[in-house]
């Protein structure tokens, strides 16, 4: 069975807003999520299972962001987990 391709470009960075709202990480961290959309998944949440700010800032990921220390590590470990081909733990 040959394993699906795997790629940053699956996936996007968001900042949160200036105003961390009730409904966002209440830390300044930054999160991902994937590009696109799966049906039955939640149109509005991190890998880490947290919902979007209001007003993020999206970035397209590269491997430098990776290692950026405001990463959010639970969203880390999702990715972590998708590239080895693995289910990802759930959030």
């Amino acid at each position: 069975m040959p394993r699906p391709a795997w790629s940053l470009h699956a996936y996007q960075l968001i900042e949160p807003d200036e105003q961390l709202d009730l409904f966002a990480c209440r830390e300044v961290r930054v999160h991902l999520l994937a590009r696109q959309l799966e049906l039955g998944g939640f149109a509005d949440r991190t890998l880490c299972g947290g919902l979007l700010p209001a007003q993020p800032i999206w970035r397209d990921l590269n491997r430098t962001m990776l290692r950026d220390k405001r990463l959010c590590p639970a969203c880390a470990e999702v990715l972590n987990a998708q590239r080895r081909g693995e289910r990802p733990p759930l959030a």
